[in-house]
């Protein structure tokens, strides 16, 4: 295996990090490293917001479910899908694109560009030896994380990338078999093989949970998925995106 693909095998979510605040060229980098990923017809539709205020993060934190790793990192960055630019480029260059912009199909293309830069920046810190963190509980209370940061019509707030000098390293989480992630040629529908894959990583689950909490923890996959999906969290979001004009058509 090379470098690259060693980084990427090696990833864990980050949650403690040293007090220490990453460079400006250490910041630089990684949002270079973000923009450099693909996107889709070369839209770019996405902007990085880093917050620095240690207020401002701090209610960030409260707002993502008091996570106190929003608040304490080397930075925290929030990544937003972003068609602002774009309804500024219909004025500028007299074209109607307000329908095209409030697409699902531009919808998607927003979140995937989004995702695909995070990500590259999410490699990037990790390859300068950081730590990383997604954050998806900033979309607990959207309308206060846009009053807080300002943030505009058009402008949609996706998920937070804390990022610092990791002051413990948590054991890799592993992930589901490559035999129930990888389909070739079509979709292998047969369900009993498939109950057989889940069981044998529930079992997986449960163990890496004993070992690391001496017993205390013995949950699988299946329950923790279950429970979570049975629940009804942000089920206001339809609402929302369309108030930031997306997803209308």
């Amino acid at each position: 295996m090379n470098e690259t693909i060693n980084l990427q095998r090696n990833h864990r979510s980050i949650r403690k990090f040293e007090d220490k605040s990453l460079s400006k060229e250490q910041i630089k980098t990684i949002v270079e490293s973000a923009q450099s990923a693909s996107t889709s017809s070369f839209i770019q539709a996405y902007s990085i917001i880093g917050v620095t205020d240690y207020e401002k993060k701090e209610k960030l934190a409260q707002l993502a479910g008091n996570q106190s790793y929003v608040a304490r990192n080397g930075h925290f960055f929030l990544f937003c899908a972003d068609f602002f630019r774009h309804e500024l480029i219909g004025e500028m260059e007299g074209k109607n694109v307000q329908a095209s912009l409030e697409s699902t199909e531009k919808f998607m293309v927003a979140l995937i560009d989004t995702a695909l830069a995070a990500q590259n920046a999410a490699l990037a810190a990790e390859s300068m030896g950081l730590g990383i963190c997604y954050i998806g509980g900033i979309r607990n209370h959207l309308e206060e994380v846009c009053e807080l940061l300002k943030i505009p019509s058009r402008v949609l707030p996706l998920f937070g990338l804390a990022v610092g000098y990791p002051e413990k390293m948590t054991d890799k989480k592993p992930r589901l078999p490559y035999e129930h992630v990888y389909h070739e040629n079509e979709y292998e529908q047969n369900e009993e093989e498939y109950r057989n894959q889940l069981e044998t990583y529930n079992k997986i689950i449960s163990n890496y949970y004993a070992e690391r909490t001496n017993g205390e923890r013995k949950d699988t996959w299946t329950s923790q998925m279950a429970n979570m999906l049975e629940k009804h969290t942000r089920m206001s979001m339809k609402e929302f995106v369309d108030m930031k004009g997306f997803n209308r058509r």
